[in-house]
C-alpha cells in the first residue's frame, strides 16, 4: 500500500511517520482493496488555536473509486484517529455490500433437477 502524506504546517509534518504507521495498522486487513491512501493535514485557523486541526484521507479503492473522509479536532492525533475510524467503517460497509451481491445461488431442490 502506498501512503502519500501532505502537510504545510510544520507541526503536522512532524507526525508523518506516526500517521503512516496508523494508516497501515488500520487498513492492514483491507490492503488488497486499498492500494493508495493520501493523507492531508492542515491547520484551518492557523496560529489562532481552537478546534482547527483537519485530517483528510482519500482512499483509492479498486472497486468503489475514491473514498474521502475528513475530520476536524483540537489536535492532530485526535483528527487522524477520527478520520481513520470513519474510513475503516466505510471500507467495511463496501466489503459487506460486495459480498452481499456475490452470494452464490441456492442449491436446486430435487424437483428442479
Amino acid at each position: 500500500m502506498q501512503v502519500l502524506f501532505q502537510s504545510r504546517d510544520p507541526e503536522g509534518a512532524e507526525f508523518r511517520e506516526r500517521v503512516e504507521r496508523r494508516v497501515r495498522f488500520v487498513t492492514r486487513r483491507l490492503q488488497g482493496l486499498v492500494p493508495r491512501v493520501k493523507v492531508q493535514l492542515s491547520d484551518v485557523n492557523g496560529p489562532r488555536g481552537g478546534v482547527d486541526k483537519r485530517c483528510q484521507l482519500a482512499l483509492q479503492t479498486e472497486t468503489a473509486g475514491t473514498v474521502v473522509v475528513t475530520s476536524t479536532a483540537r489536535n492532530w492525533r485526535l483528527a487522524v484517529d477520527q478520520a481513520l475510524g470513519r474510513a475503516a467503517r466505510v471500507l467495511r460497509q463496501l466489503v459487506q455490500r460486495q459480498r452481499a451481491q456475490v452470494r452464490p445461488r441456492a442449491r436446486p431442490t430435487p424437483e428442479e433437477i
